[in-house]
């Protein structure tokens, strides 16, 4: 197996450790690749039959928003964090387990922040879970709305055609035809809720419900002593 080395930073406004605060991922170098696109297994390191996404900080305050008033467990994480887990997390195979590792400084890691930080991502990709549900049934609820509107408009329209056509004329002819394509356009916002719209909600639940679920670590960094 190759070492592993640091493949890009993420940085984080706002916050000050030394030369600037960095949050850092790894990404084993090397690996197969398909017409230039990294194959994920050659990504990410594997544990078992998990693959490991591995974040290293320089304190635990950056993986969450520092303008949160709430308890450090109970906090937002920072965006930026969030992003990559996320990102991370979806290119993974759905049915590939994820396992997430946290590195902080060992002088850094005590029983409570090694509590803390699995407690604080598994509640707020939990927020996140529910947050997605409610936009679903929100998109469900405006889907059938837009259902029986359009229903109304179509049936209006067709019983208009149905007294137009037969009187021959030109401008009658015109005016079913427009009448047909009113009809259609106002049964497009309901065909695209139910036959699109609802996936990509679905997709990323499915994502926060992976995230939610799996295993989250905090360990030592290399190099850095552990702690007791």
């Amino acid at each position: 197996m190759k070492p592993f080395a640091f493949s890009k930073e993420i940085r984080f406004p706002g916050m000050v450790y030394g030369m600037g605060a960095h949050l850092f991922f790894w990404r084993r170098q090397g690996g197969a690749m398909d017409s230039g696109i990294p194959n994920v297994e050659s990504i990410y390191r594997r544990h078992g039959n998990a693959l490991v996404i591995e974040i290293m900080l320089h304190s635990a305050s950056q993986l969450f928003n520092s303008m949160d008033p709430a308890p450090f467990k109970e906090k937002d994480l920072d965006r930026d964090a969030e992003e990559y887990i996320y990102n991370a997390v979806d290119e993974i195979p759905r049915d590939t387990p994820a396992e997430l590792v946290i590195y902080l400084p060992g002088d850094d890691i005590t029983p409570d922040i090694a509590a803390s930080i699995p407690r604080g991502i598994q509640a707020h990709f939990e927020y996140q879970c529910a947050a997605a549900e409610r936009e679903f049934a929100r998109l469900m609820k405006q889907g059938r709305r837009a259902l029986f509107i359009g229903s109304l408009i179509l049936l209006g329209c067709l019983i208009g055609r149905q007294v137009l056509i037969p009187l021959g004329t030109v401008p009658t002819n015109v005016l079913a035809e427009a009448l047909l394509i009113v009809a259609w356009v106002s049964m497009w916002e309901p065909l695209h809720i139910f036959l699109y719209g609802w996936y990509p909600i679905r997709q990323r639940q499915q994502v926060y419900v992976k995230i939610r679920d799996m295993s989250v670590q905090v360990k030592p960094a290399p190099g850095t002593p552990a702690v007791g």
